[in-house]
């Protein structure tokens, strides 16, 4: 059961309240300058303006898990979402180069301008800091709250089974209305 995030920005547009960004924030104790989820516009202040809610897309095939040299990015096989063993990442940043969405995010410091702690969304199953105070990893259920908390439904997350079926509604409401050129954009 792949857990999949969909940014239908076409059938419900992004408002970009940033509703996403502060809750994901909060729940996950996200410091200042990094960001697991961010709002992009693309054409701002033009005919076509679209806000894309960005957050890492937990690929099937994961280029930042192929290119880390120390293998600290991981992908759980129950529900294919990815996740960073912080405590051995050395922030070299391939994971950044590779990733063609920007998930990958560091703090500022250290080697290289990076403190060595790479971050990115983790479907809401960890914080900021996946290590309690006794040093066991913490673990929750995935519901991202970006999702839960969003006002126009733009972001929805769920199986990737029951997201491909609702893209397969939404697009064919789009052939009836003779709209087939909205493109839908599936993470």
């Amino acid at each position: 059961m792949p857990l999949k995030f969909l940014a239908d920005v076409y059938h419900s547009p992004c408002i970009k309240c940033r509703g996403c960004e502060a809750i994901c924030r909060n729940y996950n104790q996200v410091p200042e300058g990094v960001f697991r989820i961010k709002v992009v516009t693309i054409n701002e202040g033009r005919p076509g303006q679209l806000n894309f809610p960005l957050q890492c897309l937990h690929c099937n095939d994961p280029p930042c898990m192929k290119v880390c040299p120390v293998n600290a990015i991981w992908k759980r096989e129950e529900d294919g979402v990815v996740l960073v063993k912080k405590d051995i990442c050395i922030g070299c940043g391939y994971c950044a180069s590779a990733c063609p969405f920007g998930a990958p995010q560091f703090r500022k410091g250290g080697v290289m301008g990076l403190d060595g702690k790479m971050d990115k969304c983790t479907y809401c199953v960890q914080p900021y800091d996946p290590k309690d105070e006794q040093g066991k990893e913490i673990f929750r259920e995935p519901k991202p709250r970006c999702a839960m908390v969003c006002p126009t439904g733009t972001i929805v997350a769920g199986e990737q089974k029951e997201i491909v079926e609702m893209l397969r509604k939404r697009a064919a409401e789009k052939m009836a209305m003779g709209q087939l050129e909205r493109v839908f954009l599936f993470f």
